[in-house]
């Protein structure tokens, strides 16, 4: 069975996106460089057309809260060089984070950056579609947020009840068998028997 994709070396990528385009590097690890969030589509589309580096396709994109700042992560692959790529962009802003789409560059980035919107509130500017993916508009935060628990204003995280339910009906009729009322204390059956 062959062996999966190759990590490039970091220097490597990191080397070579300086030469091309200088200043856009803003650190290098052992597995993934971060560059300049502005500059991320050039960065992108130049590894895509690169033929040293063949980033044919996105196979990854995540964001990732710091408490006080986010990064969103990106994962090339080229399935002919059989290596892949890691990159990284910054945003210090916490409270309303934007990076530039990438869309255009990955067809894929399309649900990608939704669901990153979604769960995190990081806000992909000049996407053409940018809302929830999925959860429903007005939903209060974003659950994948380290403060999510903490929402404020009375509010909690979790739901009482689905969007749209009766709200004059206070017991959920799926909740109506499950139910224990004061003036019928009979215990439930038990959910398994251990039969």
């Amino acid at each position: 069975m062959p062996n999966g994709p190759n990590q490039l070396k970091s220097k490597i990528v990191a080397d070579a996106l300086s030469n091309a385009i200088p200043g856009i590097v803003k650190n290098v690890a052992d597995n993934w460089v971060e560059v300049d969030v502005q500059q991320i589509e050039t960065c992108l589309l130049w590894l895509r057309q690169s033929e040293k580096f063949d980033a044919a396709q996105l196979s990854n994109l995540c964001g990732i809260d710091y408490h006080d700042h986010f990064m969103v992560v990106y994962h090339l692959q080229s399935l002919d060089l059989n290596h892949q790529i890691v990159i990284k962009v910054r945003i210090d802003e916490h409270e309303d984070p934007v990076v530039p789409s990438v869309v255009a560059i990955y067809k894929g980035a399309l649900l990608q950056e939704r669901e990153a919107y979604d769960l995190m509130g990081i806000k992909f500017e000049n996407h053409p579609d940018m809302r929830r993916l999925f959860l429903w508009d007005g939903f209060p935060g974003h659950p994948l947020r380290k403060d999510f628990l903490g929402i404020g204003e009375g509010r909690t995280s979790g739901l009482n009840r689905f969007p749209f339910e009766n709200e004059s009906d206070p017991v959920r009729a799926i909740n109506q068998d499950n139910r224990i009322d004061e003036d019928n204390s009979q215990e439930s059956p038990p959910l398994w028997s251990g039969v």
